[in-house]
């Protein structure tokens, strides 16, 4: 996981746990959960829209 080994992932952890708190933590997973959704969704249709101008070419 971007050549990270467990030590360093669990410190990183720790360090998010310190800064946000326990009750935080779940509110930022699903907004970055919301974020990466809608990227991908618009990554898809982008390609979508290309495909449908070449095929009209």
């Amino acid at each position: 996981m971007f050549g990270l080994g467990w030590p360093e992932v669990g410190i990183i952890a720790i360090v998010a746990l310190l800064i946000f708190g326990p009750k935080k933590i779940p509110e930022l997973g699903n907004a970055l959960g919301k974020t990466l959704r809608g990227f991908k969704e618009e990554l898809n249709n982008s390609n979508d829209e290309k495909n449908s101008e070449k095929e009209e070419e």
